[in-house]
């Protein structure tokens, strides 16, 4: 029977694989395949790679953060539901990493640390109670939809393919933002919030450029 240490080193090892690595394997069809590539000038085309490495960095981020919920929720049916969506955010860092790969740009470097940093306030999360983790992941998925909206303002009308994606990733995190508050979510207190959305922000301002 494996122990609590077993599932710990296991899922530090996903995370390492898929921090560290290009990883393009999904399960979910790639939105954009059928989208036509068109040309983009330099700006247009470092400015989307630079927001596709600020998602990809917040999918590290999220999945780490799902699977330490999963690790420590009280209740199966909680540590099911956070496996699921840790499975559907590697569809999206799949997706993320080949967008970028056809801009010709690569991962952020700092994603190990995001990761580390995630997993460990996932797992802390867990420990709260399930209904205080549901209501990190509501909050959680509801920042990360404000931040796709803006995305999708600030990417070229001309770079469809990146839209497209970021437009059925902001799908996926809506639906997961709903799940965790129908399954029984508490509100997190404001102070939280304002302390999520900081961290998102130094997240996100480094990993554009780095």
């Amino acid at each position: 029977m494996k122990s609590f240490l077993d599932d710990l080193i296991i899922e530090l090892d996903k995370g390492i694989k898929s921090s560290f690595s290009n990883v393009q394997e999904h399960q979910r069809n790639y939105p954009a395949e059928s989208t036509q590539e068109v040309e983009l000038n330099e700006f247009e085309k470092n400015h989307s790679a630079g927001l596709m490495r600020v998602n990809h960095s917040g999918e590290v981020c999220a999945q780490a953060l799902y699977l330490g919920q999963s690790l420590t929720a009280e209740f199966k049916e909680t540590r099911d539901q956070m496996k699921q969506a840790a499975e559907e955010e590697m569809d999206h860092l799949a997706w993320c990493n080949r967008r970028l790969d056809e801009l010709g740009d690569s991962p952020s470097v700092l994603n190990p640390f995001w990761y580390f940093m995630s997993f460990s306030i996932g797992a802390l999360t867990g420990l709260a109670g399930d209904k205080w983790s549901l209501g990190f992941v509501e909050e959680t998925e509801k920042q990360v939809v404000s931040h796709l909206d803006s995305h999708l303002d600030k990417v070229s009308d001309k770079d469809i393919k990146t839209k497209t994606v970021i437009r059925k990733m902001r799908e996926d995190e809506d639906s997961h933002a709903k799940q965790a508050k129908e399954s029984g979510a508490s509100e997190l207190p404001d102070e939280v919030k304002t302390g999520m959305s900081w961290i998102a922000r130094v997240m996100t301002s480094t990993s554009y450029y780095i």
